[in-house]
């Protein structure tokens, strides 16, 4: 079939999934030779807006993983702000090392309960969003690469594609709604941390440049007061990463215990998954 237009749509607080996304995007454009689009949805206000494809589109789909699935806070947008009116797409989760759980069958279900049609789908990797060290400066050169390799072999598989013989969503790894829960990180004791309530803090290398409040997908960081976390912290890295001074950070125990953990647990490079 024919595709006329290839779109980049992702959540993206600190770039990662974009990385790959875009990638993906623009290589299949160029094969396809179609028109390329991209739609950033990171920030609020592009959470308000109705995403409207058409059946000769291709939509490269990114989100992050957080705990082992899609970000439970863009659940609402993705079911009721994006119809897919047959579009063809392709889900991406883009996790920090650990591991991708039902992140990317739970994406895959999103888009066909919204009447896309997926053909392909991938699982990579990204810097981690509480560390500098974890899958650091990922995704990195060979990552690229293989979401190009990835975007050929998808522009092969379009060229062959009929519509009405497919009606399957692509095979991806995942455990079949019910999903399993999200993944909760444990002590040295076994018990439970409960982090959903932590929040950043400001050092005094704070010099009220601003970029922590445009950079937040809550919306959260007070604009009078950039020390002021008002609504609730998705632990997306956005805010600290970005941060030209370095002047946010967490001390919250079970957070830092946590992070420790994964660095020293998870050190084996994780390599992409893609299925078709």
């Amino acid at each position: 079939m024919e595709c006329k237009r290839v779109w980049a749509v992702y959540f993206s607080a600190t770039d990662t999934t974009k990385k790959i996304v875009t990638a993906l995007a623009k290589e299949s454009a160029r094969t396809l030779r179609a028109q390329y689009h991209e739609y950033d949805f990171t920030l609020p206000g592009a959470r308000k807006e109705f995403l409207v494809f058409e059946p000769e589109d291709l939509v490269i789909f990114g989100t992050p993983v957080y705990a082992g699935r899609v970000p439970n806070v863009l659940l609402g947008f993705l079911k009721d702000y994006i119809k897919g009116n047959h579009a063809l797409a392709v889900p991406v989760t883009v996790y920090g090392n650990r591991n991708y759980d039902d992140a990317l069958i739970e994406l895959r279900d999103l888009l066909e309960q919204n009447r896309f049609c997926t053909v392909a789908a991938g699982a990579f990797v990204g810097e981690h969003a509480f560390s500098k060290t974890l899958a650091e400066g990922r995704p990195d050169h060979k990552d690229i690469s293989l979401a190009r390799e990835f975007a050929f072999g998808l522009c092969q598989r379009i060229r062959m594609y009929e519509r009405e013989a497919a009606g399957h969503p692509v095979y991806v790894k995942g455990t079949p709604a019910p999903y399993r829960g999200y993944y909760q990180p444990r002590d040295r004791k076994g018990t439970f941390i409960d982090i959903r309530k932590v929040k950043p803090l400001t050092s005094e290398l704070c010099d009220g440049c601003g970029i922590c409040a445009e950079v937040c997908p809550m919306g959260s960081i007070s604009r009078e007061d950039f020390s002021k976390v008002n609504g609730i912290c998705i632990k997306c890295g956005a805010c600290i990463k970005k941060c030209p001074k370095q002047a946010r950070y967490y001390e919250d125990e079970g957070y830092l215990y946590h992070k420790t953990e994964l660095e020293e647990q998870y050190t084996e490079r994780a390599e992409p998954e893609i299925f078709f």
